[in-house]
């Protein structure tokens, strides 16, 4: 059923100052307490899904889940499963401590392919050792913009491979920036804690992600649906969770810290769009952790609507 009032605070606030409340009212007409039937399949379909969660200390985290199709499945409009025995994603990530002792999260289901992408927000639990239910509290698609279209071509043998442990710090390596700096795509997490939790996608040309310095990235805030969700969550609680997917080495880095929005921002190179709008993360912890190396991914096209990034690591211009 359709939420009449599905914005909060933080949400309206942005909206107002963007000029877009009337699109907002307008396109939050798609936000449900419920996943639409023609959904239920596609969700059924995915192998990849981004999960928004808090841990106890208040501090957002994006982890992405990897696995054989139907480990995720709607078993109705209200309610998602997930069979931990078919996904690929390392046991330490932080999704699954956190999830003890906060239940709310945010799913972002997508597939890069097709560049459909949907969210689903509500109360997590665990079932048993290896399932977990999602009760649904918010559901609603997407627009494709801004998704390189990627096909997981090999998901690999089903025996397990030997983690490696995870790598934890709180200043990026030289080998860390350079990731960012030419990362096409990144999912990011976000908050309003008395409301739920976000999992989104941000996706650019490879440099779109400028690395100020090896605590503090800025990326650039393109035109979207109007709603804000993840804008909206930084104004009322200014903190995110980003996580790169290493499409060719298979890693995974995760980063958590403060989120800060920067309005009508001097853009001579065009790098937001026209929207004139940043966002800036102030690293706190990072996490970095290997996939699988049986994954495989190739990439098919880049999105038709990505600004030209014209800078990436430390500034520099990019041909």
């Amino acid at each position: 059923m359709k939420i009449d009032n599905p914005y909060h605070e933080g949400e309206l606030l942005v909206q107002r100052s963007a000029n877009e409340a009337d699109w907002a009212q307008r396109n939050g007409g798609v936000i449900a307490d419920t996943i639409s039937r023609g959904a239920l399949r596609f969700i059924a379909q995915q192998t990849l899904a981004v999960f928004g969660s808090l841990d106890p200390d208040g501090n957002v985290w994006a982890s992405v889940l990897v696995g054989e199709a139907g480990f995720l499945s709607a078993t109705d409009e209200h309610t998602v499963e997930l069979d931990a025995t078919e996904q690929r994603s390392g046991e330490d990530d932080p999704l699954w401590a956190n999830i003890e002792t906060n239940s709310r999260i945010g799913v972002l289901v997508i597939d890069l392919a097709s560049r459909r992408r949907l969210r689903v927000n509500g109360r997590f639990r665990r079932i048993n050792d290896t399932r977990f239910e999602l009760a649904v509290e918010q559901a609603y698609p997407n627009c494709p913009k801004y998704i390189q279209r990627r096909h997981l071509s090999d998901l690999g043998v089903s025996a397990p491979t030997l983690a490696e442990a995870p790598r934890r710090g709180v200043t990026l390596t030289a080998d860390q920036m350079a990731l960012i700096a030419s990362a096409d795509t990144f999912f990011v997490a976000s908050a309003n804690p008395g409301h739920g939790i976000d999992a989104s996608h941000r996706g650019g040309q490879p440099g779109f992600v400028s690395t100020l310095d090896s605590r503090r990235l800025r990326i650039p805030d393109y035109a979207g649906n109007s709603m804000f969700n993840t804008l909206g969550n930084f104004a009322a609680y200014p903190h995110a969770g980003l996580v790169f997917l290493d499409f060719e080495r298979g890693r995974l880095l995760q980063l958590t810290g403060g989120a800060e929005i920067l309005w009508n921002q001097n853009d001579p190179d065009d790098e937001t769009g026209g929207t004139g709008r940043y966002w800036e993360l102030e690293i706190e912890h990072w996490v970095e952790t290997s996939l699988p190396r049986q994954l495989r991914w190739e990439l098919l096209d880049y999105s038709p609507h990505n600004p030209r990034a014209r800078h990436g690591a430390f500034g520099e211009r990019q041909l």
